[in-house]
């Protein structure tokens, strides 16, 4: 299987200036790819592809020092996703949806540089015999890496990523061993939801963690103090950075939060049911326009802010992956009435949802927990769509 590590780089600060200026150029030179694009295409209706902005690399590289000192192949794969999004933009006109057309990365909105083959322009772990884990960059030198987990498989791709003030490496691995747990014997049905995180189907409940609202006060205190600096001065940028920061911190508690209870199902269970959800329609702006404005419209917002701090669709990407390397099989199934379908007599009304966690049946007068409800539901759904 194939399989992505991310570790924290310790860089330098001569490396950590010269990372900057690797991706700042790269920026750069997919913005000038874009533009030649845009230029051709205005003035002879012209498309200009892959091949030929990269047959350019070799003159662009002699002519401006700059770029010639970075891996020939980091900059041939910032041209391919520059590639990627014109194809991607087509695909998008065809289907008839928002094209989107491929916009100039500003500076900030262009964070990561990828190096397409390991030992082209980069290498993993190049000193072992040193004690320490190093990845080495060309232009760059060999940069110390904090290797919390031991890299298995072969590296396929090495890509450099800003995250802030901090620089990460990404590793793509093929050849990842799976390593399959012990069967459990358990099938277990999954309810997410905001006023806890998580209920099964055998009445486990994970709290939900609130690490948007917790944060919330820091977090505006610093907005806050963002405003008041002028635009383009140093104050600003650092007091960016600060607001940056506390992003950050929060999107790295819910991720965490979303690996420890992926494994803790993982572990018990061997078939894990959930709700497939359309987390982006499920969020989607109550307000309206205003020939037809929206009703409820702040509550709407509150509850759309409660989802995304829950971070539903992060916990069942981490669930989909550790499933897969651990042989345990995750299914989706419809949630449509899961939370008013009676697990007794399968009656299915409106009214058999009481409250937010009460249910009773108004034919045979069965009561539980809502969300243990929903999640029992699921759970038969699942095994009947695992048993077609």
């Amino acid at each position: 299987m194939r399989r992505a590590y991310k570790f924290r780089l310790r860089p330098t600060s001569k490396q950590a200036d010269a990372l900057t200026a690797c991706v700042e150029d790269h920026r750069q030179l997919y913005n000038a790819a874009l533009q030649e694009r845009r230029d051709a295409y205005r003035a002879a209706g012209v498309s200009i592809r892959y091949g030929e902005q990269s047959a350019q690399l070799k003159d662009i590289r002699r002519a401006d020092p700059d770029q010639g000192r970075w891996s020939f192949s980091s900059q041939q794969a910032t041209l391919r996703r520059l590639d990627k999004a014109f194809a991607a933009f087509f695909r998008r006109v065809r289907t008839g949806q928002a094209p989107g057309y491929p916009r100039f990365k500003g500076v900030g909105w262009f964070d990561t540089v990828e190096w397409p083959k390991d030992r082209d322009g980069c290498r993993w772990d190049s000193t072992p015999d040193s004690g320490q884990t190093r990845v080495y960059l060309q232009g760059v030198g060999h940069v110390r890496v904090h290797a919390h987990r031991t890299v298995e498989g072969a590296v396929k791709t090495i890509s450099v990523k800003r995250e802030g003030r901090r620089w990460f490496v990404v590793l793509s691995c093929d050849e990842v061993p799976a390593k399959r747990l012990p069967e459990t014997g358990s099938a277990v049905g999954v309810d997410v939801g905001v006023a806890s995180f998580l209920m099964t189907s055998d009445g486990a409940q994970i709290p939900n963690p609130h690490h948007g609202r917790r944060n919330a006060g820091r977090l505006a205190a610093a907005q806050r103090d963002l405003a008041r600096k002028k635009r383009g001065s140093n104050r600003r940028r650092k007091a960016r950075e600060r607001v940056a920061a506390h992003h950050a911190r929060v999107r790295r508690q819910r991720l965490d939060h979303a690996h420890k209870t992926a494994l803790w199902l993982v572990r018990h269970h061997d078939v894990i049911a959930h709700e497939d959800l359309r987390i982006a329609n499920m969020t989607r702006s109550a307000s309206g326009t205003v020939e037809k404005p929206g009703v409820h419209v702040t509550q709407k917002s509150g509850l759309n802010r409660s989802i995304l701090d829950a971070g539903w669709g992060v916990f069942l990407n981490v669930l989909h992956a550790k499933a897969e390397s651990a042989g345990r099989v995750v299914v989706a199934v419809n949630p449509a009435n899961t939370s008013r379908t009676c697990p007794e007599c399968g009656h299915c009304a409106r009214e058999n949802r009481v409250t937010q966690a009460g249910f009773a049946c108004v034919s045979c007068g069965f009561a539980a927990h809502a969300d243990v409800v929903g999640a029992t539901n699921v759970l038969r759904a699942g095994l009947v769509l695992l048993s077609a």
